[in-house]
This record gives structure tokens, C-alpha cells and sequence, in this order.
């Protein structure tokens, strides 16, 4: 008698694992149909990434910048610059040049960033100490810019992202202090180009009606946290969608770089003669 209820007893038991296991497998394969479906239903990085890039900037455009650098003790020091930005044709070329304080007034640098991925962009740094045009290699382009927590190659795209120099993978939809965004992540394609970049990973917030970044994650190539980027107070300037405000928080030193753009003008005429190295030399 107690054989044959051991024996219903572990039947029943082997059942109940049975239907558990059957259970957990239905419940498993709902998740990743649903998961697909979702992921199917996003856009792709690349197609992210191409809605960025085709955003609208104008032909030209001019503005004031400050600059405020805080070190890790909360000490500040304040730069002023205007810039200007023209197309020619596909090719973006920016100048900045630095109007205070005394100590680097004059200093200036300018872009050429082309629109053929084989091509290396052009850029150069007007040092008025050295008297010289000193021209920055691709090699350089992840290092830091004037003290800033902006690489040379942050300054030189801009809003913008490279195709070319990361694969990306839409991760989520999700919501931003009020804002619908896509989480896309963006890993170089190669070592060679993490190392030149600086980046081993990227995380960007794409706010999914304007194509513009609200909130970017860089992470080193070890993959340890490196600045994040907050691009805040965008409004339209000329039906343009325009950031006003661009902070970083650097957090392996503890510094802090804020952009406060003013008197963004678009579409005003912009001398050519602005973006070459003999008026880097002269100034404006």
C-alpha cells in the first residue's frame, strides 16, 4: 500500500515538473515574441543615425559661445568665442575663434569635415603664442580640446555622428525627463578606431521627434564610465532646432565643461574667406 502511494506521489510530483518546465518555456518564448516584435516595431541605429545626420542645420550659421571650465575644487575659468559654420556643398567647415580671455585671445580652429568616408577630415589650431598654424592629424582626433571635455572630434561633428567609425544597436524606447527617446548604442567598429576616438562604447538618447541627442554616455576603452553629455534648453532658432545649452560631467576627473550658445544666426551671409588658415592667422 505504501509502495503504490509512493509511487502515485512521485508520479503526481514528476507531473507538476513537467507542466513547470512546459510553463516556464511558454512563458519564455512569449517574452522573446514579444521582445522581437517591439525590436522590429523600433528603427534601426543606422537608420537612427541617418535621421540625425539629415536633420536641418541651415547653409550657415553664426553664434557666441562661453565657455565655463569648473575643476574638480569648483574653480572656474571663463572663455568667450564666436563661431561661424558653412556648408559647401556636402562639406561642413567651422571656425571658432577665441575673443577672451587675454591669455589665449586669438586663439582659433578650424574644420573642414567631409562628406566622403575615405577621406580624412582637415583640421587646425591657430596658437598667437607660437605664431604658428599647427594642423591636427586623425590620430589626434581624440584628444581634449583646450581644456575642455570635448575631444577635437566632438567640436568637429557637432550634433551630427559619424557612420563610418561605430556599428549601432537600437535598445529601447524610453522616456526622458518628459521626452520620447531611443536608446542607441554605438560601438567602434574597430581597436584602431576606439583608440583614436578615445570611446570604447557609446549610449545615446535620441529624442525621437527632433533627431537630436538629449543625453550621451561615453565610456572608455576598458569600458569604464567616462563624461556624460547633456544637451538641454533646445529651441527653434529660424524653424531650426537648436541646443543652447551643451554640459559634460567628467567623471574619471572631476571636471565639468558647460557651452552657452547666444545670437544664433542662421542662413546670414558668411564670408568664404572666413574658413581658411590665413584669416586663422590675421583673425577676423
Amino acid at each position: 500500500m505504501q509502495v503504490r502511494i509512493y509511487s502515485h506521489l512521485h508520479k503526481t510530483k514528476k507531473r507538476k515538473t513537467t507542466m513547470n518546465i512546459q510553463k516556464h518555456i511558454l512563458i519564455t518564448t512569449l517574452i522573446l515574441i514579444t521582445s522581437n516584435a517591439i525590436a522590429e516595431d523600433l528603427p534601426t541605429g543606422e537608420q537612427i543615425a541617418k535621421n540625425i545626420n539629415a536633420r536641418n542645420e541651415g547653409i550657415s550659421l553664426s553664434r557666441k559661445m562661453q565657455m565655463v571650465l569648473t575643476d574638480k575644487r569648483g574653480k572656474q575659468r571663463i572663455r568667450e568665442t564666436v563661431s561661424y559654420r558653412k556648408y559647401f556643398g556636402d562639406e561642413k567647415r567651422t571656425v571658432i575663434h577665441y575673443l577672451t580671455p587675454r591669455n589665449i585671445k586669438k586663439t582659433a580652429f578650424l574644420t573642414f569635415d567631409y562628406p566622403e568616408a575615405e577621406k580624412d577630415d582637415d583640421q587646425w589650431l591657430y596658437l598667437p603664442a607660437m605664431r604658428k598654424v599647427r594642423r591636427i592629424s586623425a590620430s589626434d582626433r581624440g584628444d581634449y580640446f583646450l581644456g575642455t571635455d570635448f575631444t577635437y572630434e566632438d567640436i568637429k561633428k557637432e550634433s551630427k555622428v559619424t557612420l563610418e567609425d561605430y556599428t549601432r544597436k537600437t535598445l529601447r524606447e524610453e522616456d526622458l525627463n518628459g521626452n520620447t527617446t531611443y536608446v542607441v548604442e554605438a560601438i567602434p567598429v574597430n581597436d584602431e578606431v576606439a583608440e583614436e576616438l578615445g570611446y570604447g562604447k557609446v549610449i545615446q538618447w535620441i529624442d525621437k521627434n527632433i533627431w537630436m541627442a538629449r543625453k550621451s554616455e561615453f565610456y572608455d576603452v576598458r569600458g569604464k564610465p567616462l563624461k556624460t553629455i547633456y544637451t538641454e534648453n533646445i529651441k527653434k532658432v529660424d524653424g531650426i532646432w537648436t541646443a543652447h545649452r551643451l554640459k559634460v560631467d567628467n567623471h574619471k576627473t572631476g571636471h565639468k565643461t558647460l557651452f552657452i550658445f547666444s545670437d544664433v544666426i542662421y542662413d546670414k551671409e558668411v564670408r568664404d574667406d572666413f574658413f581658411t588658415q590665413r584669416t586663422l592667422r590675421r583673425g577676423l
